[in-house]
């Protein structure tokens, strides 16, 4: 019993290292995106439907 006790102390102390270590590397900007943005404006993100040709014009009637 005393073996579980001390495998559960030691993978808690290793969970919290590498939750410190996430923490830090957040901190210090890891995983910030700078290349993205700068592409960014080479990617068209909405789509444009083709506008239907009119062929025939259209002729209002006058009033």
């Amino acid at each position: 019993m005393s073996a579980l006790f001390l495998l559960l102390f030691i993978s808690i102390c290793i969970a919290l290292v590498f939750l410190i270590a996430f923490l830090w590397s957040v901190k210090k900007g890891q995983y910030d995106d700078d290349y993205t943005p700068s592409v960014r404006m080479l990617f068209d993100d909405t789509k444009q439907e083709p506008q239907p040709e009119n062929t025939s014009p259209t002729i209002l009637p006058k009033h």
